[in-house]
Order: C-alpha cells, then sequence, then structure tokens
C-alpha cells in the first residue's frame, strides 16, 4: 500500500537520522529483548527505547497465500489491499484521513505462509493507532466501490506483468519448481483468478487466517510493557482463539537439471535459475547461508558478478539467494543479458555453480563471507522498524528470544568442510534455468542442459 508523502515526511522528520538502536552491538540489542505476555495472554517480543518517541510493531498470523482457494490465487493479496479501506464506522476517505492527520503508517500483505501487517506511529498517537489497526482486522467492510477500485488496480499490475520478463520468469520457476502446490502460484494470483474473487472469499479468509493461535508479535519503541500489554488485548484480544487452516504439504522442489523457454519480444533476456534448498531449521543451514553468500550473494564481491559481469561483461548485475518457507526451500538466482549473450550467460553460471559444488570455496573466501556477515549484522538492525521485522522473523523461524546474541558465534562454527559439503547439497545436481526473451536460443532448450553430478 502506498502512503501519502506528507505522512512520510512527518514520519522521516520525528525518526530523525537513526534511531538510538542504530548505537547497540547485537548483544546489547538482545539483552533488551523481553517476552511480553499481555494480561489476556497475548505474546510478543517487545525492546522498549525512549531516545526517540516512536513505537515500531511488526506482526504475522500463519497461513499467507496458501490458504487461498486453488482456483482463486490472490485472495490474501486482495485481503491485504482492502483492510485499510474502511472499517469500523470509518469509510475509506475518512480512515486514511485518521491515518495522515496523526502520521500513522499501516500496511499489510501476504506472503506464501504468513498474513503480516506493519504499524508505526509517533508514541503519542499509539492509542488512536492501536484502535485503527484494532478496526481494520476485526471489521473490514469490503465495501464494492473500495473492492472494485482495488481488483482493477491488481488486475492492472498483473497485465502489465505479462509484458515484464522477470515477472514472466518468476511465475515461470514456480511453476516448474512447485508444480500443483500452493507455493507454484504468485501471491498476487493471475488475470483468471483475480476476476473471480468475491467478497464471501475474503470474508472467509479474514474468518478463518486471522487469529490468535497463530499470531506473531514483535513492538520497538517507547512505550512501557503494561501500557503495550493493554493495547496488544485491545487490538487483538476479540480475534478468534484458533484459526480454520487448510493443512499444506511439505514440498521439495524439483530436481535440476532442467529448463523453460517463454517467448517475449523485448531488448533483454531474463535468466532465472535456481532449486532445492536448505530449509531454516536444518542443522546444516548456516553453512549454507555462508557459502550462498560466496557465490551469489555477496553482490560486488560475489563468485558468480566476477565471473558474469567482470571477467566477461554478459551482464549488468547477477544475484542469488537462499529462500525459506515453511514447507520447502529453494536458492533462486537472477540475471539480465542480451537475447545473443543468453546462452554465453547460461554457460558462465552453469560454470560457476559446478565449479563451487565440486570444489567449495577457499578458506580465504570463507573467512571474508563470515567476517561481513557478522559485520553486517549492525546495519540490518539500524531502526526501530528493522530490529522489529528481524525479531518477527526470528518469532516464525522458531529461533530463541537470544538468537541475536548467538547468530555471530554461530556463523563463526561455520568450517571449510561445512561449507565444502554444503555447496555439493545445494549446487551438485546443477540448475532449474527459466529464459525469457526473444526467439530461443540453443542453450536455452532442455535438451542443451549439460550433464551433471548428483549428489
Amino acid at each position: 500500500m502506498t502512503y501519502p508523502f506528507l505522512r512520510r515526511a512527518a514520519f522521516s522528520l520525528a525518526t530523525g537520522a537513526a534511531l538510538a538502536l542504530a548505537s547497540l552491538s547485537p548483544s546489547q540489542a538482545a539483552a533488551k529483548i523481553q517476552r511480553l505476555v499481555s494480561p489476556g495472554g497475548i505474546e510478543a517480543w517487545f525492546v522498549q527505547d525512549a531516545t526517540v518517541p516512536l513505537i515500531a510493531m511488526e506482526y504475522s498470523f500463519a497461513g499467507g497465500s496458501a490458504q487461498d482457494p486453488k482456483d482463486k490465487s490472490g485472495v490474501a493479496n486482495l485481503v491485504g489491499d482492502l483492510l485499510d479501506e474502511g472499517s469500523g464506522d470509518l469509510d475509506s476517505k475518512t480512515f486514511h484521513e485518521r491515518l495522515d492527520r496523526r502520521a500513522i503508517e499501516l500496511s499489510f500483505s501476504a506472503t506464501r505462509d504468513t498474513f503480516r501487517g506493519s504499524l508505526r506511529m509517533l508514541r503519542d498517537n499509539k492509542d488512536e493507532a492501536f484502535d485503527l489497526l484494532r478496526s481494520a482486522l476485526t471489521s473490514p467492510h469490503f465495501n464494492t466501490a473500495d473492492v472494485e477500485r482495488i481488483r482493477s488496480q491488481v488486475i492492472s499490475g498483473l497485465r502489465r506483468e505479462t509484458t515484464n520478463p522477470t515477472s514472466l520468469a518468476s511465475r515461470k520457476f514456480l511453476e516448474v519448481a512447485f508444480g500443483d502446490h500452493p507455493y507454484g502460484r504468485q501471491t498476487n494470483g493471475n488475470l483468471d483468478s483475480v476476476p473471480t474473487i468475491t467478497v464471501a472469499d475474503m470474508k472467509d479468509y479474514v474468518g478463518r487466517v486471522l487469529a490468535k493461535d497463530g499470531l506473531k508479535i514483535a513492538v520497538v519503541g517507547d512505550v512501557d510493557p503494561a501500557t503495550l500489554g493493554k493495547l496488544l488485548d485491545h487490538t487483538f484480544g476479540s480475534l478468534p482463539a484458533k484459526a480454520n487452516l487448510t493443512p499444506v504439504p511439505d514440498v521439495e522442489a524439483a530436481k535440476p537439471p532442467q529448463r523453460a523457454f517463454v517467448t517475449l519480444d523485448v531488448p533483454q533476456t531474463v535468466i532465472t535459475f535456481g532449486g532445492p534448498g536448505v530449509k531454516r531449521n536444518d542443522p546444516n543451514f548456516m553453512a549454507a547461508y555462508v557459502v550462498n553468500h560466496i557465490l551469489g550473494g555477496g553482490g560486488l564481491s560475489s563468485r558468480l558478478y566476477r565471473e558474469v559481469r567482470e571477467k566477461r561483461g554478459l551482464a549488468y548485475s547477477v544475484f542469488e539467494s537462499l529462500l525459506w518457507m515453511e514447507h520447502s526451500a529453494i536458492f533462486i538466482g537472477n540475471t539480465g543479458t542480451r537475447a545473443d549473450r543468453a546462452g554465453d550467460t547460461i554457460d558462465a553460471i552453469d560454470k560457476e555453480v559446478r565449479r563451487i559444488a565440486e570444489e567449495g570455496p577457499t578458506q580465504k573466501e570463507l573467512d571474508e563471507a563470515k567476517s561481513y556477515l557478522k559485520g553486517s549484522q549492525m546495519l540490518a538492525l539500524d531502526t526501530s522498524s528493522k530490529l522489529a521485522q528481524a525479531l518477527l522473523q526470528y518469532q516464525q523461524d522458531k529461533l530463541p528470544i537470544d538468537y541475536i546474541e548467538k547468530r555471530n558465534a554461530i556463523v563463526d562454527a561455520v568450517t571449510l568442510d561445512d561449507a565444502k559439503a554444503a555447496a555439493k547439497r545445494l549446487w551438485g545436481q546443477g540448475l532449474l534455468t527459466v529464459v525469457v526473451g526473444r526467439a530461443p536460443q540453443a542453450a536455452a532448450q532442455p535438451s542443451a542442459a549439460p550433464a551433471t553430478k548428483s549428489n
């Protein structure tokens, strides 16, 4: 959801350059994290900080777009776009005027596994902010005019995606990787499903998903525990005790090597590649995370960047990252190049992936990656909103409340043998590759997939 400039400006003036949390080390931040339980039994991870008169809250409900009906993908996304379009005794215009007048930032979104929200406000406006959120969660209008206005915006975005090579590559990759599993569908739906979504579908989603048993909350800012407990009870206390979720099975992404081509007449060919990844609760997750940084997650220092961009000049950028979900995990990367160089680009990526799978990283690469990942955590937690987002993610990942304090030691514990084993596990089978662009190149055809060693 996009917010008016004046609301953002007012909030920015209050935040200043950075919050005092930017000066805290991870261990100092961890020492301040409290597990707060409200009088009504609602739990939150909470960091109290009165340096700046702001409060940031991140929260999520288990469910996400995986709870969309099979033939109606996009329900969760449409709900997220409509919850702040009028609720209780406020129509859409009045609701947004209340947000703007108090410089309150409120938004909703859906991931595959969660329906989540964000709330930021000045300390003095906390009562109104939390009350507006309560109203949005418990009594949304889904007024016909608002529904059709937002639906038309979503459909316009989906139409634009039909000519966007990056969007098409992402959609095709998920289809190849997950097939008919809910993870194979895009969160924002498609041009067939979104027009069929009804108000009843959205009300059903709200009733099934927005419940207290799947609720995770993280709060950072200038509020005392007693007051926050009352605010949480007021906001979330009237929600149903238990969600009614459709079971989602675990799934492993399709095994590489596979290649697919989508024809699109655009100047630049987009290449998306990936394969099965490592789930967050896997004992070898951190080794995979570190070695992934070496291959494609380290920006200008990554192997893929050096080979594809610096040495060969095939693309402006190339990246690769791990993506973990509740029921699966993948690694996924992306780059763009000229159509006549797509084959060379795929070959360069394949070659580097095979090399790290067979040889692993060097000790120097491992040491540099570990040093970067430990130091970068400071920047990742330098505002109240970033810290709240991290604390929510840790809860979703079922990590301990003192994870911030333990993380650097976990990174340090990754050995060269661990990293080599993780590299072989991730990339030893090759890649799922999707190419979107002009006339298919020979290297983009399934028959051209190189033979690779399996684990």
